[in-house]
């Protein structure tokens, strides 16, 4: 009997063993802060002449929302501007492993961005290699959280030795 009644508690703590192991994972507090970019933003900025074109106005609007689970922010984009319209699906998470945040980006111009972020105090930093006319050039966008329902942003390349201001403007939440 006390061989039998040992097994059903091994076999007990077995089981809770195995559905502990199952329960589902859970976002972590980094992805939290993300909650500020969920919901519907109109961007307005002004796009600098330079090795992109002549320059000139672009618009945004943006709709976020979180995927189940909460792990990631998934965002339809629709823009206009001086060099075309379009559509673009972005998603964003954190990444534990790298201690960093994420961002990937898929257009209608068929361009592909994949991003690494930090934030500090009020301004996110996403940083990413950016392949321009055969050139590895580093690319930064930065976000200064004005308030939580807008930000102002600028966009900046460089070659490794000068930062060069590519777009700058406004978001503001709908």
């Amino acid at each position: 009997m006390k061989k039998a009644g040992m097994i059903v508690v091994l076999v007990v703590i077995c089981a809770a063993t195995t559905v502990a192991q199952n329960e589902a994972p859970k976002p972590g507090p980094e992805l939290k802060k993300l909650d500020v970019f969920a919901g519907s933003w109109t961007l307005e900025g002004t796009m600098k002449p330079g090795a992109m074109g002549a320059g000139g106005s672009m618009t945004e609007n943006e709709k976020c929302e979180w995927m189940e689970g909460d792990f990631y922010l998934v965002c339809h984009t629709d823009y206009k501007s001086s060099i075309g319209n379009g559509i673009g699906l972005s998603v964003l998470g954190y990444s534990a492993e790298d201690k960093a945040y994420t961002y990937r980006e898929f257009t209608s111009f068929g361009e592909f961005d994949d991003s690494r972020g930090t934030l500090e105090g009020d301004t996110w930093t996403w940083t990413s290699d950016e392949k321009w006319e055969g050139k590895v050039m580093k690319g930064r966008f930065i976000m200064k959280m004005s308030s939580p329902t807008s930000y102002t942003f600028t966009f900046d390349m460089s070659d490794g030795t000068n930062w060069n201001a590519l777009v700058d403007g406004k978001a503001t939440k709908k």
